[in-house]
């Protein structure tokens, strides 16, 4: 077997991209999608019939047009990926909501809804929500209502224990944005696999979790080699990029295990996090504070630039010649 193949007999294998051709594939569990993977599958050709029926429905209903036609959007991706994975695809809410507890539950109920409405149970999705404070407590009340969460950007220990506690579905704590901000603030140019920051840290959620019991999935997300993945198998799922997926599936070398619920931690558990106690980890932890902070303004900014190219390409009145 390749090292993809064996990696799937260890851990969930997710995609992240929103390209249907790459999700084909590889033949994943999952799919995850984000404002910036959204964007690009947008740029090509063969989504513009998927993008055209959301704006031609999003002209048809109450509220702001472009509002309709992005969530329509996102939807209808999702729609098309889960006809291909057997599991769930995750949906991204606003980023600019990521500080806004009532928005962001509004929004994910309104994801829901139009899920449902085109025949798709809520059990098949995931709400991704960026693991602010805010955006915790709005998963919580989520999945109280039987929404189930992903809560991304997600760099710290203690943001992880924070959803935990909220009893969030998975969390996507993220490698390879660690491994960049200590490259630079280190002024190191590798480490090796076990030595990776990001790999240190989400291995210290697993077992964190494994060891008190928690439910909540570990999903480790954004990886810059394959050695970082390699260092993480047997995680609950992992979420990989179709250039990574490749590279896995073109390698025959054997693939041990590393992770696995037998593997336990002497680090306590934690009492139940009050706000002041989050914030305050957050703001100790340089490193998460700046790459939240940076992860909410990139999705934003993409955000932004597909809610242009929707606006020009599809909502605009085009001058007759």
């Amino acid at each position: 077997m390749n090292k993809l193949e064996q990696l799937k007999t260890m851990t969930s294998v997710v995609a992240d991209t929103g390209d249907i051709e790459a999700i084909k594939r590889y033949l994943p569990e999952d799919a995850t999608t984000n404002p910036s993977l959204v964007y690009k599958a947008a740029q090509l050709e063969q989504y513009r019939p998927l993008i055209q029926d959301a704006a031609q429905w999003a002209q048809s209903q109450p509220g702001d047009l472009l509002e309709n036609t992005l969530d329509m959007v996102s939807v209808k991706l999702g729609i098309e990926i889960l006809k291909i994975v057997p599991g769930y695809v995750s949906t991204e809410v606003d980023a600019r909501l990521s500080f806004d507890t009532i928005a962001t539950v509004n929004k994910a109920r309104r994801l829901v809804a139009l899920y449902e409405d085109a025949g798709v149970e809520r059990d098949r999705i995931l709400i991704k929500i960026a693991s602010t404070w805010e955006g915790i407590q709005a998963a919580k009340v989520l999945e109280e209502e039987g929404i189930k969460c992903n809560l991304t950007l997600l760099f710290n220990i203690a943001q992880a224990i924070a959803c935990a506690q909220a009893n969030i579905t998975l969390i996507s704590p993220f490698v390879g944005r660690i491994l960049d901000w200590y490259k630079k603030a280190e002024g190191v140019d590798h480490y090796p696999g076990a030595q990776d920051p990001g790999v240190i840290s989400v291995s210290r959620i697993y077992e964190y979790f494994k060891t008190h019991d928690y439910n909540t999935i570990v999903m480790g997300a954004s990886f810059r080699n394959t050695e970082e993945i390699e260092c993480l198998a047997g995680c609950d799922k992992l979420t990989i990029s179709p250039d990574l997926l490749n590279a896995l599936n073109e390698d025959d070398s054997p693939l041990s295990r590393v992770l696995s619920p037998a593997n336990t931690t002497t680090e306590e558990k934690w009492p139940e996090l009050s706000e002041s106690q989050f914030r305050w980890h957050l703001n100790q932890d340089a490193m998460a504070t700046e790459k939240l902070a940076e992860g909410i303004r990139n999705f934003t900014k993409d955000l932004i630039s597909l809610e242009e190219l929707l606006t020009n390409e599809y909502l605009s009145v085009k001058e007759p010649a």
